[in-house]
């Protein structure tokens, strides 16, 4: 039962923080939205930072799990998957999918320069989505698709930055622009062959 408690909790306190970001979300409006007394939340929780980092934890889980069945498909060109990848971010996170926004980023731009708990987290999530693809890059230079002077590691720290400043744009603008502009000249630019 506690544990049902906490995972309770967490997917809540996923959806709500995601939505409308960590200062503007209430230990009372999770406890309300989750339907459990206050006691429960501080029996799993020690604060709400604390929580936010399980939700991080959890945020984080979800999308390495969407990077390594996208981007491990071997079946398809390490570009290609690169490119679906991406497609499916727009998807989920651009203007017109569920909830716009990456959370990673929001809780960088609200939160990460203020908790020694959450930035460390921050920095991790980042580094591991550049891994995977620094990775697929790296296959992209093996087969061909890349010349070999490409640098993997820095060329996807680029592009995931680029990817980051595009969403935030593209929710200031309310609209998905920044992201097909993105996407557009990613792959007919920066990655042609």
């Amino acid at each position: 039962m506690a544990q049902k408690t906490r995972e309770q909790l967490i997917e809540v306190g996923l959806k709500q923080i995601h939505t409308a970001g960590y200062g503007a979300t209430g230990v009372n409006e999770i406890l309300a939205l989750a339907d459990v007394p206050k006691g429960s939340f501080y029996h799993h929780f020690p604060s709400k930072e604390a929580f936010a980092a399980a939700v991080l934890q959890r945020y984080g889980e979800g999308e390495t799990h969407r990077w390594e069945t996208m981007l491990g498909d071997k079946n398809q060109a390490p570009l290609k998957r690169l490119r679906l990848y991406f497609e499916d971010l727009i998807s989920v996170y651009g203007q017109t999918g569920p909830i716009s926004g990456c959370l990673m980023g929001n809780l960088t731009l609200e939160i990460a320069a203020h908790s020694d708990v959450l930035q460390p987290m921050l920095k991790g999530c980042f580094g591991a989505w550049e891994d995977a693809v620094a990775e697929a890059l790296r296959e992209a230079v093996a087969v061909g698709e890349l010349d070999p002077s490409v640098k993997p590691r820095e060329l996807a720290s680029f592009i995931v930055n680029n990817w980051e400043g595009a969403l935030l744009r593209s929710k200031a603008e309310r609209s998905d622009r920044a992201l097909d502009v993105f996407l557009d000249f990613t792959f007919k630019v920066l990655l042609k062959g």
